[in-house]
């Protein structure tokens, strides 16, 4: 069994950190190099940037925030918003990121997964799945939870993984920014369909949260947001309670 990855989410407006609550009425937090910088030196492994507002405007922003971040995090950067093709991956990708993130542009051109997969190998590629509850299942949203499109989570995240995805991030859109626990049941429904990691982001606001993740379904890592930014949670205490239950981390 590998070790559960600890993944800081930063969601991005501008040159801001921002956290809003279920993908709405965002609030700036301060600017997030510092906050990426503290979290690299309290033991976070892997650092996750999202343009909140990239695939609305049709731009990409965080490659001057990736080149900074580069020069005194090292820990692997993943970076999401207004990737529309192979040209914006490759500048991710040479502003220092580790990962490029999918999802709007992903769902409206599925062969945008398999033609970024053949150019950078899929463990560059990440999905990022925004994921609402429907009854028994969930639909996925695109524009950074605005719209919804029609498809099933779980059909489309298999059907992702067939055509070349590596990773997928998954957000429950009714948890996140609440402080009230994940989606368990998502987390379990997500994890459980593919063989690729699945990363778990939304509502996680306690120890014993991040403990139930790890031992009720099969998600490869955890992606903290708000618990972090408003120290709700520290990282080593993180790693610490979860060692002493059991569960392998990084060290």
């Amino acid at each position: 069994m590998k070790p559960l990855r600890i993944l800081a989410r930063c969601d991005i407006k501008g040159k801001k950190l921002i956290k809003g609550l279920r993908f709405e009425g965002v609030r700036v937090i301060g600017h997030p190099w510092e906050f990426a910088s503290r979290y690299y030196e309290r033991g976070v492994d892997e650092i996750v940037y999202i343009d909140s507002v990239a695939s609305l405007y049709q731009r990409n922003s965080l490659f001057e925030l990736a080149k900074l971040s580069t020069k005194n995090i090292f820990v692997p950067i993943s970076i999401g918003g207004g990737i529309r093709n192979i040209k914006d991956a490759r500048n991710v990708l040479n502003s220092g990121a580790e990962k490029v993130i999918v999802n709007t542009s992903a769902i409206e051109n599925p062969s945008l997964i398999s033609d970024l997969s053949k150019e950078f190998g899929r463990q560059c590629v990440v999905l990022s799945v925004q994921a609402k509850k429907r009854g028994n299942s969930w639909e996925a949203f695109t524009y950074y939870g605005r719209d919804p499109s029609g498809l099933d989570v779980i059909e489309w995240l298999k059907r992702a993984e067939d055509l070349g995805i590596g990773e997928a991030f998954v957000s429950s859109i009714d948890q996140d920014g609440s402080l009230l626990g994940p989606d368990f049941a998502l987390a379990e429904a997500t994890s459980s369909s593919v063989q690729i990691p699945v990363i778990i982001s939304g509502g996680i606001a306690t120890l014993d949260d991040i403990f139930k993740l790890a031992t009720n379904s099969k998600v490869s890592g955890v992606a903290i947001g708000l618990a972090l930014h408003k120290e709700k949670l520290d990282l080593q205490d993180i790693k610490s309670y979860l060692v002493n239950r059991g569960v392998k981390v990084r060290v």
